[in-house]
């Protein structure tokens, strides 16, 4: 499996009172490696995958701090360096007081700086599926480093997912020009928001039975209310999350797609994958961070500016 897409800095500040405008609000704060493609990469390896590589770029400094966090979660790290911008950062504002609810701020740094002469379609041997994160559909130069991965992909038969990443940089991009950037994905894991955004209709599960037409499988995201799995313009399934008491969302939906490609890949049907998929989602909800916790202390020494 390789997974083209982002490695982030992530900033996880957790607060349990209201923040307080022009002075200080009492917070948990921890500086964690990230990005939705990593994440993914992560959990797919975490529940199963002993063959996920990731593609990515990250400023030079950081580079192998993030290295060694990807090898130690069972990735094989394909990080393409970059002297002229800094890993992307994300600062995560999580409120304990909302069902752990979070919101972030995004420097994309290297990230959208991934380029068609970081690709080759050597990439993809012995690859059985390709997954892109929507994150770098959202700038010109990794659009077109994503555009020729899926067309490589294709050209090779081998299945593509997509998954859409932010409600709020879809929305400023445009949903018709997100749809045309990934057309061809067979696979399409929009959370509740994002589903809605690109069907442009009220409901989750209509969103995804509609946008299911446009793609093979969409498989929906819904939260503590778990996923709805669409096929030809019908829902074929629901999946309940498991009930836990969440301490941060961060990187939940990223653990739900990493787990549903795991089990997809070992011939899980969609359902059993969607099941997967909500159990390592409700195991990344209980734990600060969007990754699953390393397997032992970890030693790599945080990045400093």
């Amino acid at each position: 499996m390789l997974v083209v897409g982002d490695v982030v800095i992530d900033v996880v500040a957790r607060y349990d009172e209201p923040l307080s405008p022009g002075t200080d609000t009492a917070a948990r704060i921890r500086i964690l490696p990230g990005g939705a493609g990593a994440n993914v990469a992560c959990w797919a390896a975490r529940t199963g995958r002993d063959d996920v590589r990731l593609l990515a770029r990250v400023g030079a400094g950081e580079a192998s701090w993030h290295e060694a966090a990807l090898r130690r979660a069972g990735v094989r790290p394909l990080l393409v360096r970059d002297d002229g911008a800094p890993t992307a950062t994300v600062v995560a504002l999580v409120d304990g007081r909302a069902g752990a609810e979070r919101t972030f701020l995004t420097d994309s740094g290297a990230v959208v700086r991934l380029s068609p002469a970081d690709w080759s379609p050597r990439l993809l041997d012995g690859v059985a599926h390709l997954h892109l994160s929507g994150y770098l559909f959202f700038a010109p130069t990794s659009r077109r480093t994503a555009r020729l991965a899926m067309a490589a992909a294709r050209e090779r038969e081998v299945p593509v997912s997509v998954d859409p990443a932010s409600a709020g940089f879809v929305s400023r991009l445009g949903a018709d020009r997100f749809l045309t950037a990934v057309a061809g994905a067979d696979v399409l894991f929009p959370n509740a928001d994002e589903a809605v955004l690109l069907a442009g209709l009220s409901g989750p599960e209509e969103a995804a039975a509609a946008l299911s037409r446009r793609h093979g499988l969409v498989v929906a995201t819904l939260g503590a209310a778990g996923a709805v799995v669409a096929r030809a313009g019908g829902v074929v399934a629901r999946v309940s999350a498991p009930g836990v008491r969440p301490v941060d969302t961060t990187g939940a939906g990223d653990a739900f797609t990493g787990g549903f490609l795991a089990a997809r890949l070992a011939g899980a049907s969609a359902a059993e994958a969607a099941e997967a998929g909500c159990r390592a989602g409700g195991a990344a909800v209980t734990a600060v961070g969007g990754r699953p916790a390393p397997p032992g202390p970890v030693t790599v020494p945080v990045p400093r500016p």
